[in-house]
């Protein structure tokens, strides 16, 4: 996450932003996404299909900041549950399962609360986007 940033901070701050760059970018960030979040579905005592539904919905919302710019917006970045977020969230249930912390039905909801989280993020993206392009 801290490269990711670096490299977006100096490729705007030298003037050395490129087409090829932002979509790779993008694609990089749903990719990883998917390839980290995803093996957790596999992890006994984690509810899989909310794990690809998370993964899902945090696909969606990253498409719903870049469609932001056809709507004539700004990439949006909007949370409560962006890609830093989910990194914080996805990290420290790595951290917590590589302890060997248990597993059970608070863990599954608060994965529920990523979901609505990324849930929301998608509709706050959306609005804003509208709502910068000039649409109602």
């Amino acid at each position: 996450m801290a490269l990711n940033a670096i490299d977006g901070m100096l490729a705007r701050d030298h003037a050395m932003q490129s087409r090829l760059g932002a979509v790779l970018n993008e694609l990089g960030d749903v990719v990883s996404d998917a390839a980290l979040y995803l093996p957790l579905a596999l992890v006994p005592g984690l509810p899989p299909a909310l794990l690809v539904a998370i993964v899902a919905l945090a696909i969606i919302s990253e498409m719903a900041g870049v469609i932001a710019l056809q709507a004539g917006a700004r990439r949006r970045y909007d949370g409560p549950m962006g890609k830093s977020d989910r990194a914080v969230a996805f990290g420290a249930l790595g951290l917590w399962l590589g302890l060997g912390g248990p597993t059970g039905t608070w863990l599954t909801v608060l994965l529920a609360v990523v979901a609505l989280l990324a849930g929301l993020t998608i509709f706050n993206r959306s609005r804003e986007a509208l709502h910068e392009g000039g649409c109602s």
